[in-house]
């Protein structure tokens, strides 16, 4: 949640004007009573800070009730000619977009919010395109929101082929009764998850979420990212790669999680476009998996078909934005490219088009709330939280937010801890360090009395140390 929670009456915005924000995106996807996707909750959410909720698009502004903060829910609106008729001329203030891709043409002249953490789809000129540089609005973001259901599915499509055990054939030999065990078991050998190593490129939310459910399943994690984050990745116990080369080599599983990085003006190309190229794939154990849930763009699709030719890479898994003009059904989207690998490696791939996260629904209602939250704070404070790149003057920034237990630990964590919490630590700790200096203090051969008596009190202590760091979002990166 952003720092300001309070309903709109608390945070008065001018009498005598109306703003009008546009929801380009779906805000609920379970299914209500007429069949089609609830937005209820995030109406109610923003019915309760005073908003106006409107299932319509902006018609005259000039009828609108003055002094609140309309939302008019357009979830339909989808190709680039579509968003250039319903926000070119500026009607909109502010813009609320998930998956959608804004054209530049569009023109927000406060804010737009990204339900998510990459904005390479929010490339209105108001704020200077995705990168968010440059431009006289705010963009801002939700990171975090759902990062845990996107590393959650990354994990899925890598069980869905390591262990390599054909499940789906054995399933339909025993429901018919055509298996022995006892004979045939041994002809469907297999290996566990348990030490094959997995290169993680990108130690942002979802890539260091991707890294702790690796690490549950035993295996080894080697994580490529920026220097500064070294020491970090090494507290938590995985490997770090200063090189993207020496972090695939040798892997078993190659995670991306990059985003795109910063747009040429003049070519229109992003900064890790074609990222993992033929150099990559091929420092990767052979028959490796390949998993890119984060952006189309970032893999060499013709360096991918070859790889998936000469069996270098045995499986990948491609999460990435399909557009379909309703006029003409033409294709567009940076998957469009993988489409061309689906004649001769379908058994190979596995395309979603960008559900891995965006098709969750708490995260997405999650988000959505935090996105209205963020609009209310430009619109009456001018508050500006999780912003992507620049501050625009009479701004005042208050940093990143993000969901508990996700991304770094910042000062505000241990300064928002209560006396009591504190003191459940410190009495933890102490009785900790009284029994470790109790076996240090003694020869090793003595040990096993302390031990003994004492073994179990430790151990309970460290369990309860390490659910007290959890709990309490301690546990991480210190921002």
């Amino acid at each position: 949640m952003t720092a300001n929670t309070n309903t709109q009456a608390a945070n008065p915005i001018d009498p005598q004007r109306a703003y009008a924000v546009l929801i380009c995106d779906l805000v609920g996807l379970r299914f209500g009573p007429d069949g089609k996707p609830d937005a209820g909750e995030v109406r109610a959410h923003i019915e309760a800070k005073g908003g106006r909720f409107h299932l319509s698009a902006l018609g005259d502004k000039a009828g609108l009730e003055h002094g609140r903060v309309h939302f008019f829910y357009q979830p339909d609106l989808s190709t680039r000619e579509e968003l250039i008729e319903a926000a070119g001329d500026g009607g909109y203030d502010a813009v609320i977009a998930a998956a959608t891709f804004l054209p530049a043409e569009t023109v927000f002249p406060l804010a737009g919010v990204r339900i998510g953490a990459g904005t390479g789809n929010m490339g209105s000129r108001s704020w200077g395109g995705g990168s968010g540089e440059g431009g006289t609005a705010v963009l801002m973001n939700t990171p975090g929101i759902n990062s845990r259901a996107t590393a959650q599915m990354v994990m899925k499509a890598i069980l869905k082929v390591l262990p390599d055990l054909p499940v789906d054939t054995l399933h339909e030999r025993v429901a018919r009764g055509a298996f022995d065990t006892g004979r045939e078991l041994r002809d469907f050998p297999t290996e566990k998850l348990e030490r094959k190593t997995i290169a993680i490129i990108g130690y942002g939310n979802i890539g260091r979420e991707v890294a702790k459910l690796a690490r549950a399943f035993g295996m080894r994690v080697v994580i490529h990212a920026r220097p500064r984050h070294r020491d970090w990745v090494e507290a938590e116990g995985f490997v770090f790669a200063p090189d993207l080369g020496d972090a695939a080599d040798g892997a078993d599983v190659l995670s991306v999680h990059v985003g795109l990085g910063k747009q040429d003006a003049h070519t229109g190309r992003y900064a890790n476009a074609g990222l993992i190229g033929a150099d990559v794939l091929s420092r990767m154990n052979k028959g490796a998996v390949l998993v890119n849930y984060d952006r189309g763009e970032l893999v060499d699709v013709e360096a991918l078909a070859d790889a998936l030719n000469t069996g270098q890479v045995r499986h990948a898994a491609i999460d990435a934005d399909l557009f379909s003009d309703a006029s003409t059904g033409s294709l567009s989207g940076p998957m469009l490219p993988y489409l061309d690998l689906v004649g001769k490696h379908a058994g190979k791939l596995e395309l979603l088009p960008h559900a891995a996260a965006d098709t969750d629904h708490p995260s997405r209602v999650a988000g959505a709330k935090q996105a209205v939250d963020q609009l209310f704070d430009v619109i009456c404070r001018k508050w500006v939280t999780n912003v992507k790149g620049t501050v625009p003057p009479g701004y005042l920034s208050l940093g990143a937010t993000t969901p508990p237990g996700i991304g770094p630990v910042t000062g505000d964590h241990i300064l928002k801890l209560t006396s009591g919490e504190c003191s459940e630590l410190a009495d933890v700790c102490d009785r900790q360090s009284r029994l470790w200096q109790a076996l240090s203090d003694v020869a090793p051969a003595e040990r096993g009395t302390i031990v003994a008596e004492q073994g179990e009190e430790l151990v309970r202590l460290i369990d309860r140390f390490c659910l007290l760091a959890e709990k309490l979002n301690l546990r991480g990166p210190y921002q």
